[in-house]
């Protein structure tokens, strides 16, 4: 990996032609270079974690937000940090907590005062949203009104203050943290916010031989240092690649038939499972189908999107979108669990009715 040229790589994904399969071909290695180059990098300081980190930088070429929920401690933080300095793009953090107000996110217009004229002027103060990548680090501790203010910035890429709407720069990601197990002083995300983000990663405990190398990195006297290997040009033009994916009808249909699944008064919701589903998915479940499995294709090197490519991103691209009822909640069956028993049971190639002999 130390020989790929990232800039290069940059410097061809702008312009790349997908008009025959050599530079198709071609354009997809240069995309699996530049991915496997910024996991190698995050790798340094990230141990373990290996699907998660995947299915973080799966989140950022393909322009989505991401939620990261885990209990305290398992690197939620430092993998967000981690990819702002592999990356280079402008990076705040927000430490959310009850007392935050949307002006403390957003900014907010203050009065000032020339010294020397006395001439008074209202001038906007921007607050830590106008970032590339914004770290919203325990975002359900915030109230509901402070939540709402990312809203708009997450779906319009935009900033509405005192009447007037300011657009946010380009690469724009929010990634938030949350805490699973600890409830007191949290507000539950609302719908239209958890919608908002394209994949919600489940981070893992550690196991026993991450955890020796974990002591053995974070114990010494030096602390490692991650070099930038791309820049936000190379992300835009990885995105911009990545929309080109070709997408077989076959595949496309698999996605459709898979968010519908999650409707209970569905045709393709499993008989089953319609008790345990009180409300499916959004149509941004399977825009976020479609978008991370073109990611994970070129990851392969390949310029076709698979349905294992689907399979692989499906739980994490539908498990926040899935609401749960009653009686799933009082059985034990997390949202996460349903997701996976609709992934296994709807078939990539639908079933076709067999016809009787005789029948008109």
């Amino acid at each position: 990996m130390a020989e790929f040229d990232a800039r290069s790589a940059t410097n061809e994904l702008e312009n790349a032609s997908i008009e025959d399969l050599t530079h198709a071909q071609r354009h997809a290695e240069l995309f699996r270079g530049l991915f496997l180059h910024l996991r190698t990098e995050v790798a340094r300081r990230m141990v373990g974690q290996q699907e998660v980190v995947d299915l973080a930088l799966t989140c950022l070429f393909a322009d989505g937000h991401l939620l990261l929920e885990g209990v305290p401690g398992l690197g939620k933080t430092l993998l967000i940090r981690s990819l702002a300095e592999a990356t280079g793009v402008q990076f705040s953090r927000i430490q959310f907590t009850p007392d935050v107000m949307p002006a403390d996110i957003t900014g907010t217009s203050v009065l000032i005062e020339d010294p020397v004229t006395l001439h008074r002027r209202i001038e906007f103060r921007r607050g830590p949203i106008f970032a590339q990548l914004v770290l919203a680090d325990e975002v359900n501790r915030a109230s509901p009104k402070t939540q709402s203010a990312l809203l708009e910035a997450m779906q319009e890429r935009s900033v509405t203050s005192s009447g007037e709407t300011r657009q946010l720069g380009r690469p724009f990601f929010v990634m938030a943290t949350q805490n699973p197990i600890e409830q007191e002083g949290t507000y539950p995300l609302p719908e239209a916010q958890l919608d908002r983000f394209l994949l919600k990663v489940e981070v893992p405990s550690a196991k026993r031989e991450e955890l020796q190398e974990i002591l053995t990195r974070t114990t010494r006297e030096q602390e490692i240092t991650l070099t930038q290997v791309v820049d936000p040009r190379g992300i835009l033009a990885a995105q911009k690649l990545a929309r080109r994916i070709p997408l077989a009808p076959e595949v496309q249909d698999w996605c459709v038939r898979l968010v519908l699944a999650t409707h209970p008064d569905g045709e393709f919701c499993p008989d089953d499972l319609r008790r345990y589903i009180r409300a499916g998915s959004s149509p941004r479940g399977a825009q976020a189908l479609v978008a991370c499995a073109r990611v994970l294709a070129l990851m392969k090197g390949r310029f076709a999107v698979s349905f294992d490519d689907v399979r692989r991103v499906a739980r994490a691209a539908l498990r926040h979108r899935i609401h749960r009822s009653f009686e799933a909640e009082a059985e034990g069956i997390s949202n996460d669990a349903i997701a996976q028993r609709l992934v296994a049971r709807i078939p990539t190639i639908p079933q076709v009715a067999p016809t009787v002999r005789g029948a008109r």
